[in-house]
């Protein structure tokens, strides 16, 4: 399929300048630059490695530090205002 896109002319000449140094077309490194972006917006899901992972049997658990907390000393709002 074609189609148009608009692009400004410092992208004109980036897109350019590439095109001459890799000896490829403007139209490959634009369909390149769409799917790279298409996949990098793909959900994947976790690797197997991170879905048998069971922890560190020694390890102190994460909550453990909240004990020692202190309650804050004003309400989360009042300090972005």
């Amino acid at each position: 399929m074609n189609f148009s896109i608009h692009l400004n002319d410092t992208l004109i000449r980036r897109l350019q300048q590439i095109a001459q140094e890799t000896g490829r077309s403007r139209n490959a490194l634009i369909r390149e630059a769409v799917e790279n972006w298409l996949a990098s917006r793909e959900q994947r899901p976790w690797p197997q490695e991170v879905l048998d992972f069971q922890g560190v049997p020694d390890a102190v658990p994460f909550e453990q530090g909240r004990v020692d907390l202190l309650p804050p000393h004003e309400p989360f709002d009042a300090l972005s205002t």
